[in-house]
């Protein structure tokens, strides 16, 4: 989790999740399934939720981001 300075005007917020061999979605998904943005609940701003998988095999990784 990347929280901006109080001073750095209206920037979000962004939660990251990483996974190795799943897909970007699941990374998504587990962060709204565990409530992770909870942690934020006073927060004022954005929030970006940035969900990131690496392939082992293809050594490619995917990457979906999301306002909420």
């Amino acid at each position: 989790m990347f929280i901006p300075r109080t001073d750095s005007g209206s920037k979000p917020a962004i939660m990251v999740e990483l996974k190795a061999d799943k897909d970007a979605e699941t990374a998504i998904r587990q962060i709204k399934e565990r409530r992770y943005a909870g942690a934020l609940q006073h927060y004022k701003g954005a929030i970006i939720l940035v969900g990131i998988n690496y392939d082992k095999a293809s050594k490619k990784h995917t990457c979906l981001i999301e306002k909420i």
